[in-house]
Parts: C-alpha cells; structure tokens; sequence
C-alpha cells in the first residue's frame, strides 16, 4: 500500500509544479509560496481534525517537536527556493534538480541514520544523478 501512496505522492508533486508554474505568472514567488502553505495548512488540518488524529499531539515528545519542527523549517526553506526557482527557470530543468533530492537523502540516510547502501542504491543514485545531469544540459 505504501507504493501506491508513494507514487500518487510523485504523480500530485508533477501536478503541483505545473499548477505553481502555470499560477505564479505575475506573482512574487515568496507569496505564492505563502498562499500554497495556507492551502497545505488548511488541508492538512481538515485531515487531521477529520480523522480524530488531533487526540495524539498530548503523546508527542519533546525529540519528537525538535524534529517536527526542523523539518517544517526545512520544508519551508525549501519550498521558498523552489518557487523562486521555478518562477525564474524552465519546471522542465528545475523540477529533476529539485529531484536530486533523492541522492541527497541516500547520503544523508547513510551518514546521520546509518542506513545500509547496497549496490542497487548506490548504482540507482549514480544513475539519478545521471539523469538529473543529462535533463539540465
């Protein structure tokens, strides 16, 4: 079941890009940025409160909001280059170097999770990284 929502994930992150590209025309990129994250916010919080979900915060513990909150700082950071980015360039070329990602976490699993890496993630990463290269050139 995690893959279907793995690649429903990638099919609305495509969705997403075209929709920002196609919508920030003649929009500053960092309040285009500021009205999707109301969308996400609201969405996210209508799940949430849907779902009775809200009971679990009480549970969260104090590691647990440090990180929640790095990511939301991360996420947040990177969806502001990414507007700028793709306001500013071809979704075609910015979209597989916002993909790069995935290499990026490869490492970063490995050195601060100590994920295990076997020759399928190493040669599937080469071959993203290839990708990405070949798609921006």
């Amino acid at each position: 079941m995690w893959a279907l929502f793995a690649l429903l994930s990638a099919f609305f992150a495509a969705l997403t890009s075209i929709f920002a590209k196609i919508g920030m025309d003649g929009i500053n990129s960092n309040l285009a940025t500021a009205l999707r994250t109301v969308v996400v916010l609201v969405m996210a919080w209508g799940i949430v409160l849907l779902t009775g979900a809200a009971s679990g915060i009480g549970g969260i513990s104090v590691k647990g909001w440090v990180f929640l909150i790095l990511s939301g700082l991360a996420t947040g950071a990177s969806w502001l280059c990414y507007y700028y980015a793709l306001q500013n360039g071809e979704a075609s070329k910015v979209v597989p170097i916002d993909k790069f990602s995935v290499v990026i976490t490869i490492v970063l699993a490995f050195l601060l999770l100590h994920e295990k890496i076997d020759w399928k993630t190493l040669l599937g990463g080469a071959l993203i990284t290839a990708g990405t290269f070949v798609l921006i050139l």
